[in-house]
């Protein structure tokens, strides 16, 4: 069984005999370690010469023994069997360390894959029978791990020092597994004042001074995605310094599963929440971390939402390797997104541009934007705050320009209703009340226009002046359609927070959203099917009213002075302009006769006031200009009425 040891190498000299593509990745680890390189083959790689700026580094000829000469460690790297053996003969002759990358078993020693974090480094040996897969685990280590065990190798190293320095020689190595064995979120998180203070504790517990403390743990359910990792462990170090600790449970979900379809049409909500809910009801897990983002507008009875972390950035952001700023991309260029409510957003900035569906974790989606497959991309701006990746040009929009999802960049943590001791410990630990109103208002708001979270629906919260303002999107996909809305109010509750969510939202209605919303979550849908509506018309030219009013599924007759009356009531008589109720004289008059009194929509204050003028009771108004406010409206008041 081999044993492995840790050479130091700063300052010593190695010898790499070979100038290919392998002799360029170990001559790049020796640098790494402090080395001093030299480099002897007859032809060596332009990349390796560009690493060995020194001319004395490098040998363009022939290996000679006379190479090896002071080398502490030799390289053996050449495509001929009979040079390697020669070589690592003289080196065994000469006193130095053999690693021969092409035999392992002729060598006296092989060059591990690292992953480093921090001052911890983690090595990985494939006994030499497949460098690249153990470069693979060890960058699996890197990303699962995390920067926590680095900064907590940092805080042990201070630790150590400290115990040195204080503590008895036979006391030290049990206080110093003491400290070993603290949750890893926790020493990540501690300062060097707070070891210290442990460090102490841990004293005073092996002199019998007082009892150690029982450990309190608990499971977290998260997805296994570098971001969902880096949340999580947020909130487990946040919970740590309770004295709670934390095991993460990974869970694949729906939404990372299905990688091949837009997210939009894989047919579900909940696409990253239900199996982590699903932990918690079998009791693997004991609380899950969301970005609140993904979570429906209902939860399942058994569950509660416990706390909300305070917000990282909530804002989306281009990113580009070409272009400096949407502005600048050229016509036709492919912009990248896995969202719906970008997309609209978007595509109502600029309808010149081409949109197509991206999926992947962070870093999938940047590798993708770096080999040319799009233009630009458009992301989280949070995510990539949490993972410090940006691409070459990283500028987020504006909340005015692109209005955030809901809850954007805030983070969720769930446990099961009634576990009240673990809720009220993560609520201390985590929960920031400014966020959690901003939330609560925008969660009411998506819940009463009845749009999920992946519909293209953007709503944000937040305190400006002392007063909450919150903002509101519904688009069209194709951004053809966009209803926008913004107020503000004092909010010193959750449930003052809700009502403002619920004016907002009433808002957006009253201006058509509700039809848009309605259409998206089923395609099919005519909202004024089979409805009867007059139109009077002053003029002959086709109504962009009445195609409107036919594309939701009404029919629609036209009325002008020369057109005979239709035969039944309508369900609505629509006036566009104070002329056309001048047209409408004589068919009102019919009406009357048959003592019929049909409900009046019309189109600004002029048209209502010529209606009230004629003696109609105007039902709806449209208060300004604008043939989908006055359809939305239509849509419903007719949808109403139907109930």
């Amino acid at each position: 069984m081999p044993l492995f040891l840790s050479l130091r190498l700063t300052g010593r000299r190695a010898l790499v005999v070979g100038g290919g593509t392998v002799a360029l990745r170990k001559t790049r680890s020796l640098l790494d370690a402090g080395a001093t390189v030299r480099v002897v083959a007859p032809s060596i790689l332009p990349e390796l010469r560009e690493l060995l700026a020194d001319d004395a580094a490098r040998l363009e000829r022939a290996y000679e023994s006379r190479d090896i000469a002071d080398a502490f460690v030799v390289v053996v790297a050449t495509g001929d069997d009979a040079i390697n053996e020669r070589v690592a003969a003289d080196a065994r002759a000469a006193g130095a360390i053999v690693v021969d990358a092409t035999q392992s078993q002729r060598g006296d020693a092989t060059m591990l894959a690292l992953a480093r974090l921090g001052d911890l480094t983690v090595a990985v040996d494939s006994g030499g029978s497949s460098p690249a897969f153990a470069k693979r685990v060890a960058g699996d280590i890197k990303e699962r791990l995390g920067e926590v065990y680095g900064r907590a190798a940092r805080v042990l190293a201070h630790a150590r020092t400290y115990v040195l320095a204080v503590v008895p020689a036979g006391e030290r190595a049990p206080v110093l597994r003491a400290l070993c064995d603290l949750p890893v979120e926790t020493l990540g998180a501690m300062n060097p004042v707070e070891i210290e203070h442990e460090a102490e504790a841990a004293i005073d517990r092996l002199r019998g001074k007082e009892e150690a403390p029982t450990p309190r743990t608990a499971i977290c359910a998260s997805r296994a995605s570098a971001l969902a990792l880096v949340q999580t462990r947020t909130v487990a170090a946040r919970l740590a310094r309770r004295g709670i600790a934390t095991t993460i449970l990974t869970v694949t979900t729906t939404g990372d599963r299905v990688q091949d379809k837009p997210l939009a049409s894989i047919g579900a909500q909940s696409l990253f929440v239900k199996e982590l809910e699903r932990a918690l009801q079998a009791r693997d897990a004991d609380y899950a971390v969301h970005s609140c983002k993904d979570l429906p507008t209902a939860l399942p009875d058994d569950m509660a939402i416990v706390a909300i972390s305070a917000r990282e950035d909530p804002r989306d952001a281009f990113c580009s390797e070409r272009y400096e700023t949407f502005a600048a991309l050229a016509p036709g260029a492919t912009v990248g997104t896995s969202s719906l409510r970008r997309r609209a957003q978007l595509a109502a900035l600029r309808p010149d541009l081409r949109y197509d569906d991206l999926r992947g974790n962070v870093d999938t989606r940047l590798r993708k934007l770096r080999d040319g497959q799009y233009d630009a991309i458009v992301l989280a701006a949070a995510g990539l705050a949490r993972l410090n990746v940006r691409a070459t040009y990283t500028v987020p929009f504006s909340i005015d320009e692109i209005v955030p999802a809901v809850a954007q960049g805030a983070l969720a943590v769930e446990t099961r209703a009634g576990d009240d001791a673990l809720g009220a410990e993560l609520r201390a630990a985590i929960n920031d009340e400014t966020t959690e109103r901003a939330v609560a208002c925008e969660r009411a708001a998506l819940a009463a226009l009845q749009g999920g979270c992946q519909a293209p629906i953007g709503i944000h919260a937040c305190l400006e002046g002392g007063r909450t303002i919150v903002r509101g999107v519904v688009a069209t996909t194709d951004g053809s359609k966009v209803v926008r809305a913004t107020i503000g109010g004092d909010v010193d509750s959750l449930e003052s927070a809700r009502s403002l969510g619920v004016a907002l939202a009433d808002n957006l209605l009253a201006q058509g959203a509700g039809v848009i919303v309605a259409a998206l979550s089923r395609p099919d849908f005519q909202p004024l099917s089979g409805r009867a509506i007059v139109l009077p018309r002053t003029l002959p030219r086709p109504s962009r009213i009445a195609a409107a009013l036919r594309d939701a599924g009404a029919v629609v007759h036209e009325l002008r002075a020369e057109t005979p009356f239709p035969g039944a009531a309508p369900d609505l008589l629509v006036f566009a302009s104070s002329g056309s109720v001048g047209v409408a004289g004589p068919y009102l008059a019919h009406l009357a006769a048959s003592g019929i009194r049909p409900a009046v929509a019309v189109m600004g204050p002029q048209t209502r006031e010529a209606a009230e003028t004629a003696g109609l009771d105007v039902a709806l108004e449209a208060p300004e200009p604008g043939i989908d406010l006055l359809v939305g409206l239509v849509c419903d008041y007719l949808e109403g009425s139907a109930r």
